[in-house]
């Protein structure tokens, strides 16, 4: 541990935060961590879902969530005790001197404000701008940050935005103040591999120049490998490492650290003989919202039982669209849609019980898509009731036994979901979704939330519930190593069209689609500084320093198209 010196911005010291889990039982949610952090550092914080780090990253803004407390040690900034801090004064601190990047952009917007009425909130409430300002300066910030259109974007309302989109303006939202620290709670697990580069390549442009100083807490060792100094990983509340980058990647001490570094083993399968007729086959299919038409047109897309087919491509190219308009949550407007070899209603208010049960949706967005106020058990249990009338006696040895297939401890079983992590959401997600039993399964990003160790567990369980019941799985992810080794098939999606497909094996192998390409040269190496690389070469070809935009937008021209 490095000691604090005159410049630490950021010194949290033996911090302990406990969780109250029923019945006066406490479970230890950080357990004696330590740190410092000096202005311009970036530290990653690394680790699986439930290790802390999103509650260290929460209790260095003196916050916690409900049910939780910081029972022991500091948090100094600038060498004063937040915790002993009035709230008042606690308050004025969060979001001009620290600012927080949630993990979900859906769940930190409001629905019924417009974009740049919320990025501007700070600076207008801490009365640093006027409202007139603090617009124009967003407007830069979304320019910065790659945002489409950036002096009209602030008029958007958070629903006519992708999801990668609305991520990126949560960023200019925290930025808008010009905070001493930014803590970014996995700020690119919703982005397709070409949005991650253009983003990180912002974000560190962005630290550089204001010298931010920043936690970064992720899942992905090979993201937070090109923006953090040092690395922190932590499991089961405590640290188990903590070092320079390089140290952390090329030299890792602990067991889990080096089962984090070392590459992930595959689990492709032997391709099942496929059936002659397609469980779901859609034929020409085009959908549109009212205020962005065919936001998906021409789609077709056979999906048999036992396989898995996989949708890639950048945000907004409507490949959670297209799972919408499959479940019937927006109505397709052209073309056809078959289901076991009978026809699907466009809305899913016209569909029978039976065809609402067979197809299953895992949403990308947990926070969103779980009710917070409901424990676990009534979330999965209601699934359980509502298509198979099982009596309650069945009913929690059922929830129970799901949970054990996802691997949730049963103490989770009365928690609201509120009060679980982002990647025990997830989980119990796809738990709800299991207890349908359906016939075809549609993952949207289901692993985005989640380490790479839990992912994997994830995947494998995937896997073996495919192959045990002869399911098909619609497979949504901007994870292309996960997508070449687990899928079948590959549709790869650009601007609500398909402009590649193929068998997995095959369409990521030279010679390749252009686009496709694209997206594998996207996928951040696991090691520091492939990043300072890519953004170093493209000055190197200018001869001059790129601007932030420039950057972002030319990181696709600096990597080599692995295909061509």
């Amino acid at each position: 541990m490095r000691k604090p010196g005159h410049n630490t911005l950021l010194s949290i010291r033996s911090l302990v935060v406990e969780a109250f889990t029923g019945r006066a039982q406490r479970a230890l949610l950080v357990d004696d961590v330590s740190l410092d952090l000096a202005p311009g550092e970036v530290i990653g914080l690394i680790g699986e879902s439930g290790a802390g780090k999103s509650t260290l990253g929460l209790a260095a803004l003196g916050y916690t969530r409900a049910g939780c407390r910081i029972s022991s040690g500091q948090i100094l900034f600038r060498n004063e005790d937040i915790l002993q801090m009035p709230e008042s004064r606690r308050q004025r601190l969060r979001g001009r001197h620290i600012a927080y990047i949630a993990q979900s952009a859906a769940a930190a917007f409001n629905p019924a404000l417009t974009l740049d009425r919320q990025v501007c909130e700070v600076p207008v409430s801490t009365a640093m701008l006027d409202f007139q300002r603090a617009r124009s300066q967003a407007a830069k910030l979304f320019e910065q940050l790659d945002l489409p259109q950036p002096r009209t974007f602030g008029g958007l309302y958070p629903h006519q935005v992708s999801g990668g989109q609305l991520q990126r303006a949560m960023a200019a939202m925290a930025m808008s103040a010009q905070p001493d620290i930014l803590i970014f709670d996995e700020p690119t697990t919703a982005l397709d591999v070409t949005t991650q580069v253009e983003v990180l390549a912002v974000f560190r442009k962005l630290i550089r120049i204001h010298r931010t100083a920043a936690l970064y807490i992720a899942h992905d060792l090979a993201v937070v490998a090109q923006i953090a100094q040092r690395i922190m990983v932590l499991r089961h509340g405590r640290m188990v490492e903590f070092g320079t980058t390089q140290d952390v990647l090329q030299r890792p001490q602990h067991e889990y650290t080096k089962r984090l570094v070392a590459e992930r083993t595959g689990c492709n399968r032997e391709r099942v003989a496929r059936v002659s007729t397609p469980l779901l086959s859609l034929k020409s299919v085009t959908a549109s919202y009212r205020e962005h038409p065919q936001v998906i047109r021409d789609i077709d897309l056979d999906v048999c039982r036992g396989d898995t087919v996989a949708i890639v491509g950048e945000s907004g190219s409507g490949k959670s669209t297209l799972a919408r308009v499959i479940v019937g949550m927006l109505p397709r407007e052209a073309g056809s849609m078959r289901f076991a070899e009978r026809e699907l209603a466009p809305s899913f208010r016209q569909r029978t019980k039976e065809q609402l049960r067979s197809i299953q949706l895992v949403f990308q967005s947990p926070d969103t898509a779980l009710n917070p106020h409901h424990t676990v058990f009534e979330t999965i249990a209601r699934t359980l009731k509502f298509y198979f009338n099982s009596p309650r006696s069945r009913i929690e040895d059922e929830v129970l036994a799901l949970l054990r297939q996802i691997e949730l401890p049963d103490e989770c079983l009365h928690r609201k979901t509120s009060r679980l992590s982002g990647g025990q959401k997830q989980r119990v997600g796809i738990a709800r979704a299991l207890a349908a039993k359906p016939d075809l399964l549609i993952c949207d990003e289901v692993t985005s939330a989640l380490d790479q160790l839990v992912a994997e567990e994830i995947l494998l369980l995937l896997q073996n519930i495919r192959t045990r019941h002869n399911i098909a799985l619609l497979f949504i992810s901007h994870d292309i190593g996960t997508v070449r080794r687990f899928a079948d098939d590959v549709l790869v999606m650009r601007g609500g069209a398909v402009v590649d497909r193929g068998a997995a094996r095959s369409i990521f192998t030279p010679p390749c689609h252009e686009y496709t390409g694209l997206l594998l040269a996207s996928v951040p190496q696991k090691r520091a500084g492939w990043l300072d690389e890519a953004l170093a070469a493209r000055g190197a070809r200018s001869g001059s320093p790129a601007t932030a935009s420039q950057q972002a937008g030319e990181v696709r021209q600096v990597l080599n198209n692995p295909c061509n």
